[in-house]
């Protein structure tokens, strides 16, 4: 049965056609026959207890730089949408949050995916600590003795902003680096929650998979390899996808947190593994499954569209 798609997403403009998840979920929706609608987070709208969006009409085609066609607007009452697609980009801030708790007033009638309670529970890197036997060595804290303790015990430590994204802000600081210091009083400066640091990993340097969970079963993985010169192999800055198998490791971690994930509504998740340990889950919009479908992994759209259109008929 044709579904009503509205999608929540940041500009179309400026998607990348051969890479951006949301992208790859439109025209698979599209090609079933689903009706789909986009608007921005900003057209969103909370009045005497409707959920409204100023909607435009959307019609998608793999053509770089012709990619889209949009209707006229119209403000739509989201719960008469059978699907909502949550996938702008983090930053995961007030406004992010302020999004799940309007879209909640609509679901489950309106599946909305991910969850929004479940992506307002999730901030990517708090969520990982729920599983504490497949991470790293980590610290959350804003507590400067804290911070130079670990690095005492574990010397070569990375610092990320708790609520970031994309790699932004992360830092690698080896033991004999000066700048911590430094480093601490920017945080504190630039940011007002505490911060995550973890033991560096130098598994990094052959790579950080991205492994694909679709209603928390494995489906698909993609390495990452850092720029040369660069700690971080966030794709945004610079790191070069490339193919890679599951290992045993990859697949038990898979195994120990899917059914939390299928649990909570988290049907489109994306795990980085580096070196068999879980560093984040990214539960707001993954991306990853074009790369994979293009090294010869599964079809993650159409899989997704499988896991959605069974819950709506469920």
């Amino acid at each position: 049965m044709p579904l009503t798609v509205a999608i929540q997403m940041d500009p179309i403009e400026a998607v990348k056609v051969m890479a951006d998840s949301t992208f790859a979920l439109a025209l698979e929706a599209q090609a079933r026959g689903h009706t789909l609608y986009y608007y921005g987070p900003k057209q969103l709208t909370f009045r005497d207890g409707i959920v409204t969006a100023v909607v435009r009409p959307l019609s998608v085609r793999p053509v770089a730089g012709d990619h889209f066609t949009l209707g006229e607007p119209v403000r739509y009452d989201l719960s008469e949408a059978d699907v909502v697609l949550l996938r702008q980009d983090p930053p995961f801030d007030m406004g992010y949050i302020t999004t799940t708790h309007l879209l909640e007033r609509i679901h489950p009638k309106t599946l909305v995916v991910n969850d929004p309670r479940e992506v307002r529970n999730a901030p990517e890197k708090l969520f990982v600590t729920t599983f504490k036997d497949v991470m790293p060595p980590t610290l959350i804290t804003s507590d400067p003795v804290e911070i130079r303790s670990f690095r005492a015990e574990h010397q070569d430590i990375i610092l990320k902003p708790l609520y970031g994204n994309g790699g932004a802000g992360v830092f690698r600081l080896k033991p004999d680096d000066e700048n911590l210091g430094s480093l601490l009083e920017m945080f504190t400066t630039f940011y007002r929650e505490p911060i995550m640091v973890q033991r560096y990993l130098p598994e990094v340097r052959q790579g950080d998979k991205r492994i694909i969970l679709i209603d928390g079963e494995f489906a698909g993985a993609l390495n990452r390899v850092p720029a040369a010169g660069e700690a971080r192999s966030n794709m945004h800055v610079g790191g070069r996808p490339e193919p890679v198998e599951a290992t045993a490791r990859d697949l038990e971690i898979c195994t120990i947190i899917g059914p939390e994930l299928k649990a909570r509504g988290l049907i489109f998740t994306g795990i980085d593994v580096i070196g068999g340990y879980l560093t984040e889950i990214n539960v707001t919009s993954p991306t990853g499954i074009q790369e994979i479908k293009r090294f010869g992994g599964p079809d993650g759209a159409s899989l997704i569209w499988d896991a959605i259109e069974r819950r709506r008929k469920g």
